[in-house]
């Protein structure tokens, strides 16, 4: 487990001497379901730093214990597993919410139970307003927006045409972007939208090849949906530029819609995507080689964004019941919330009372796929 020392490195420091209980972190990830392609990675990122931390010697020397179920992608199966993680498996904290959905489900139980939450989807209305418990590690969509927009807006674009997924991600993205839009001297000449179980969109793609004056699309989104926009954007030749959220932000999106397809794509992701691109002095470097190589070595498959956010959504717990030195969950909260340049996956994290989420734009990177591989575009 040599791959992994970057990230247990801050695990071990500035513990008390004082022994804790066995520590009982729960999850409920989408391991299965339309969003597995997100939750599976999550979970088996879970499993692989649990197993690290406890054969390098835990917490203080107490093991953790990871409650983990599967709720496919359900709500209704992630607030009952909320319920039973809390009341019956007596965790002191919880992970997951792979979706907004079953986040906002999660949420509303961990705040009534004061356990702290840490989310690993994207929606803004997760951590804004703020709530005492909660929090989140991927960026949010309106931050997402904005990333594509400054992008936008350097390359002259003024008309644009956007296709939004009618999911809980897509429509929340939808939402930030038209509420941030004006900010950058940009129009929104055509807006479509699509279910996510829709296989065929070039209708509304046709829409908007023909909207007056449109210069760019923007396909906020996440699951096969926007696989299948990608593949109708290419098969109807529209030849614009075209972004998409960092919802897609992984591999797997360009084997579905096709690198060809793919080609030119551009969208907000994170240092995981480009970890062989980093400076040598980039901060966070050292914990995404290692997280890469380790995942990687473990699982044999490519890393990805999505267990990426699992993984600082875990460092940021154990990182927070070191400081604490405590495993109560009121003292791993204020802990979390004390939380100041801790480098992870997706950006660098430092929260306050008044941001639960600990990102700002420079988290970030813009990308580009050419020959079916993310480059960096800045």
């Amino acid at each position: 487990m040599k791959t992994i020392l970057a990230t247990t490195a801050l695990l071990t420091m500035g513990l008390s001497s004082a022994a804790l209980a066995e520590i009982r972190l729960g999850a409920s990830i989408s391991a299965t379901g339309p969003a597995a392609f997100l939750g599976d990675p999550e979970a088996k990122t879970l499993e692989m730093l649990v197993e690290a931390l406890n054969a390098a010697g835990g917490i203080n020397g107490e093991d953790v214990k990871l409650v983990m179920y599967d709720d496919g992608g359900d709500p209704n199966k992630a607030r009952t597993f909320a319920t039973r993680l809390v009341e019956d498996d007596e965790v002191v904290a919880i992970i997951g919410g792979t979706s907004t959905g079953t986040s906002m489900s999660i949420l509303a139980i961990a705040e009534d139970a004061e356990i702290p939450f840490i989310s690993l989807a994207g929606a803004i209305d997760i951590i804004d307003p703020v709530k005492p418990y909660t929090f989140k590690t991927p960026h949010t969509d309106r931050m997402a927006c904005q990333k594509i927009f400054e992008d936008m807006k350097a390359q002259g674009y003024t008309k644009i045409g956007m296709i939004s997924g009618t999911d809980g991600f897509g429509a929340s993205m939808q939402a930030q972007c038209k509420s941030v839009v004006a900010d950058y001297g940009i129009e929104i000449v055509a807006d479509e939208t699509y279910d996510p179980k829709d296989a065929d969109m070039t209708a509304q793609l046709t829409k908007i090849r023909n909207a007056p004056g449109v210069q760019a699309v923007l396909n906020p989104g996440f699951g096969q949906g926007p696989s299948i926009v990608t593949r109708n954007y290419k098969q109807l030749d529209i030849g614009l530029p075209f972004y998409q959220s960092h919802g897609v932000a992984s591999d797997g999106f360009i084997q579905l819609a096709g690198a060809e397809a793919a080609e030119g794509v551009r969208l907000p992701g994170t240092a995981l995507l480009v970890a062989d691109l980093l400076a040598e002095d980039d901060v966070q470097k050292p914990v995404v080689t290692a997280y890469k190589a380790a995942f990687e070595a473990k699982t044999g498959t490519p890393v990805g964004t999505f267990g990426g956010y699992a993984h600082d959504a875990f460092l940021i717990l154990t990182d927070a019941i070191a400081r604490a030195g405590s495993s109560e969950p009121a003292a791993i909260r204020d802990a979390i919330e004390a939380t100041s340049g801790l480098a992870g996956t997706t950006g660098v994290y430092t929260f306050s009372s008044t941001d639960h989420l600990g990102l700002d734009l420079s988290a970030f990177r813009m990308l580009e796929i050419r020959g079916g591989k993310w480059t960096l575009v800045e």
